[in-house]
């Protein structure tokens, strides 16, 4: 622990929620903690979450967070949904999934500075769900891309991930605020990122990859706010408020310098607000409309 934190020694953990495109959201927050001297000794993350959570593990200072917003900043919806007319045909024909992983496992090869889960900076945690029994099921070790790929597999978009015998899918179905996971790895004090949702939308998105994130960026959003309800008293955590109002598709990689700008301006002011000493759930993660 450094600057504002060393005055605590309660165990730490960053959390990260899933959520498509709006992970760019995630970055900002990092930015604006890490620059604020904030520091995690564990990491839990599921979904997008498990992406952004990994990558921060392995390079956990301000100028790492600073290039994974570049990388954000260079990402299209191909690089992580490389959905074409080819694999469109082949969902119909075999009717079991639609997109590659190939896209995801391309950008954790290029950019995760390491290729062990162990090997982090900081330890680790990733957050999966057995597709068949609706368990979840926590990486710690092994092979960071095969544990980020299995947590970002979206049910019926892409072919879940076969691990150790069981079949492994998004985090989202099972624990996608993965609170609970954290404070069974020891976490004393939570620090949580989610993305929120699109609360500003007039319609519902086009298209089923799209309607399925916006239906998991609900359900993480209703999920947390139970998980929080009944928190243990002992264990600290502050939730860092997503941006609201907020517009588009977690589908959508278009707007991530302004998800970005946005989360860092919001999160330095909730900071500047004492954000990191208040626990309580955020407005902006209740049912709300604009």
């Amino acid at each position: 622990m450094y600057g504002k934190e060393s005055q605590t020694k309660k165990k730490t953990a960053f959390i990260f929620a899933g959520g498509g495109s709006f992970g760019a959201i995630q970055v900002g927050m990092m930015q604006a903690l890490v620059a604020h001297g904030v520091t995690a000794d564990l990491v839990v993350g599921s979904s997008v979450g498990a992406m952004n959570g990994a990558y921060f593990a392995g390079a956990p200072t301000l100028e790492g967070v600073e290039k994974l917003a570049d990388i954000w900043r260079g990402l299209t919806r191909h690089d992580v949904f490389p959905v074409s007319v080819s694999s469109f045909v082949g969902f119909l024909r075999r009717r079991d999934f639609l997109i590659s992983h190939d896209g995801v496992r391309k950008l954790i090869d290029d950019h995760l500075p390491y290729k062990k889960l162990e090997d982090a900076v900081v330890p680790v945690h990733i957050v999966t769900t057995d597709i068949v029994t609706g368990e979840t099921v926590v990486l710690s070790e092994g092979s960071a891309a095969e544990a980020i790929v299995a947590s970002t597999a979206i049910p019926g978009a892409f072919a879940p991930v076969k691990h150790k015998g069981r079949f492994l899918a998004d985090g989202a179905i099972s624990s996608n605020t993965p609170i609970r996971v954290a404070i069974e790895k020891g976490a004393q004090r939570l620090i949580i990122m989610p993305t929120g949702f699109a609360c500003a939308g007039q319609e519902p998105p086009v298209g089923a990859v799209a309607t399925a994130l916006h239906a998991l960026t609900l359900l993480i959003s209703r999920q947390m706010t139970t998980e929080l309800e009944y928190i243990e008293p002992t264990v600290e955590y502050c939730v860092v408020p997503p941006l609201c109002p907020l517009v588009g598709s977690p589908y959508d990689f278009t707007r991530t310098e302004d998800h970005i700008m946005r989360a860092i301006r919001n999160t330095e002011m909730w900071i500047a607000d004492g954000g990191l000493e208040k626990s309580g759930i955020p407005g902006e993660m209740r049912p709300h409309q604009h």
